[in-house]
């Protein structure tokens, strides 16, 4: 059995649904003139039609979405369109940017003929937050902060396919596993942090530092000349070695270095780095060995 309403009761139950929405329920008639928006407007972020001036859509929505969600009225309000969601940013007036999905279906008069529109806005800014979120803690460390293996593969393929200029630096903590064996893998975790603190502060902030495996460092270096990328490695090669030399507590923490010019292949950029860091290791660590095999490195 169905239920009907008079118009009056029809509008008591459009006004307690839309009050105790998190979404925003607006009126409009054919040319998309704001005929009635709810005040949970407000707490989305868009003011109502009676105090932020609007009288028509376009006014809600941001220069470059108005046309997007125009059409998709138009569309809707002529039967081809109802149901479809459309993504656009709020005008902002100064405000942060905020976006919203609106949905509108067309509403008819008593002669069955199409007089406006009801369109629900639901904001969008929790889901791209835990979109957000989620992108960042698939391509971060959990540990340090850094960037992960992932995003440091990813960074680097950018910069080979952009035949960028520049370097790579990977750098690995000296005997790691026997400071995890006889201090216990807090103190190990300690020192990864501790490293990578380090060398937050003593690169620019257009280098891209990651945590690339257990003990292991990588650091994007664009646009860099070869001695200003050896300089800053040795830096943090020497810094790390005298700072836990001033610290004591018979806890020797250095670490060695390999770098590479970004050229050639992913892989083989990768390859070199990964090759200069073991002749490091090879030669007695706590150094770095560059590597010169890329074409045009002197």
């Amino acid at each position: 059995m169905g239920v009907s309403f008079t118009p009056e009761e029809g509008s008591v139950l459009y006004r307690l649904l839309a009050e105790n929405s998190t979404d925003i329920i607006l009126k409009t008639d054919c040319a998309g003139n704001l005929l009635h928006g709810l005040p949970t407007m407000s707490r989305l972020g868009l003011l109502p039609p009676a105090q932020s001036g609007a009288r028509h859509l376009r006014d809600l929505v941001a220069p470059e979405c108005a046309e997007q969600v125009l059409a998709a009225h138009r569309g809707a309000l002529s039967g081809g369109g109802e149901g479809d969601w459309v993504e656009f940013r709020a005008a902002s007036r100064g405000q942060r940017a905020r976006w919203y999905a609106i949905q509108t279906r067309r509403i008819v008069d008593a002669a069955d003929r199409v007089c406006g529109g009801i369109s629900i806005v639901r904001s969008l800014d929790e889901r791209r937050s835990f979109e957000e979120k989620l992108f960042a803690a698939a391509m971060t460390d959990p540990l340090t902060g850094l960037t992960n293996r992932s995003a440091f593969v990813s960074m680097l393929g950018h910069l080979v396919e952009e035949k960028a200029d520049g370097w790579v630096a990977m750098f690995d903590i000296d005997h790691f596993k026997a400071i995890n064996l006889r201090y216990g893998h807090s103190a190990g975790d300690e020192v990864l942090i501790a490293f990578a603190d380090l060398v937050r502060v003593l690169t620019r902030e257009a280098d891209i530092i990651s945590r690339i495996g257990g003990e292991s460092f990588g650091i994007l270096l664009p646009r860099t000349a070869r001695d200003e990328a050896e300089r800053m490695s040795r830096e943090i090669v020497v810094t790390l070695a005298e700072s836990s030399a001033a610290a004591g507590g018979g806890l020797a923490i250095t670490v060695s270095a390999g770098l590479a010019a970004i050229g050639g292949t992913l892989d083989d950029t990768i390859r070199r780095a990964e090759l200069a860091l073991a002749v490091a290791k090879a030669r007695g660590r706590n150094r770095v060995h560059v590597d010169c095999a890329a074409a045009g490195v002197q």
